[in-house]
């Protein structure tokens, strides 16, 4: 059975823009949590100032309570001093946001594109060298909330100038949720056909109600592996625009349905939703979260 990873980024990128603030103890049981019902990878922290980003203070202490072996951890650094913060709390893995526009950029992590490629192409070799390994985020990669469209050329060559560096993952972030089910074929095709599909990824968030769409299309161009958000968390702070994350209830539905193999559990899954909604002080959920409510409710009562 063909086999998708998925990367839960929740307590990342789900938790960084939400209004509740959510401890790093809170945070490190909830990366425990979802590993519990098999998330294979699971993105849990940012290493960024706690000014810029309040909400992912604590990542050291948060890694410090994570049993490093469990799963395929990652973290989020946004420049080289975040690399070494990262490196120094025992992460072996570590991401880099590199998006497609000039002025994405600049609210990001405050340097031009131009600058913004250096860092993270030297801290990419940086990450080789010291034996972690590197994975790269191109966001904004189908439409930037200053900028507009953003050429498939663009990302291809951006994501052409990770691997060069020595990523050995690439992440094509649909940021705002700006895609659509032709465009996405149109992108993980080219970028498929340029690249490695094994080494691809995709992070898409449902602005606008198609990111299953576009997940079903990149699937279709050989992707396998996603990241994806339990109870549809997230949101960019520097991207006006930008709703939840695909939710990975929805995600691991979907391929499970299509006959795809995931290690998750689905059933345990909307447990960990559900204390993700007593985290939060609110009600969270895919699409598809009252009928599979409904689905194993009715499977139990069976």
């Amino acid at each position: 059975m063909d086999q998708v990873i998925v990367n839960d980024v929740a307590p990342r990128d789900g938790l960084q823009n939400d209004p509740a603030a959510v401890s790093a103890a809170d945070r490190a049981e909830l990366v425990n949590s979802l590993v519990d019902v098999g998330l294979p990878a699971v993105e849990v922290a940012s290493f960024v100032s706690p000014k810029a980003v309040p909400k992912m203070a604590g990542a050291a202490e948060l890694v410090a309570a994570l049993d490093l072996d469990r799963a395929d951890f990652s973290a989020l650094v946004p420049n080289r001093k975040g690399y070494e913060m990262a490196r120094a709390a025992g992460m072996r893995s570590v991401a880099l946001v590199l998006s497609a526009t000039e002025t994405m950029n600049r609210k990001n992590i405050n340097m031009g594109l131009d600058q913004a490629l250096a860092v993270c192409r030297e801290t990419v070799q940086q990450a080789c060298a010291d034996g972690l390994k590197a994975r790269a985020y191109v966001s904004v990669a189908f439409a930037c909330p200053f900028e507009g469209p953003v050429q498939d050329s663009q990302v291809e060559l951006l994501a052409g100038e990770m691997f060069a560096a020595g990523a050995q993952e690439v992440i094509i972030a649909d940021t705002i949720g700006a895609g659509n089910p032709l465009r996405a074929k149109q992108l993980f095709g080219r970028l498929a056909a340029a690249f490695d599909a094994a080494k691809l990824a995709a992070h898409l968030h449902d602005t606008r109600a198609l990111a299953l769409a576009n997940a079903w299309q990149a699937l279709e161009c050989g992707i396998r592996k996603f990241d994806a958000s339990a109870g549809g968390l997230g949101g960019c702070p520097f991207a006006p625009g930008a709703a939840g994350n695909l939710a990975t209830e929805d995600l691991v539905s979907l391929l499970h349905q299509a006959g795809l193999e995931t290690g998750i559990d689905l059933a345990a899954l909307l447990k960990v939703v559900g204390r993700i909604e007593s985290l939060v002080g609110r009600p969270v959920g895919g699409r598809a979260l009252p009928w599979l409510h409904r689905r194993f409710a009715n499977r139990e009562a069976a």
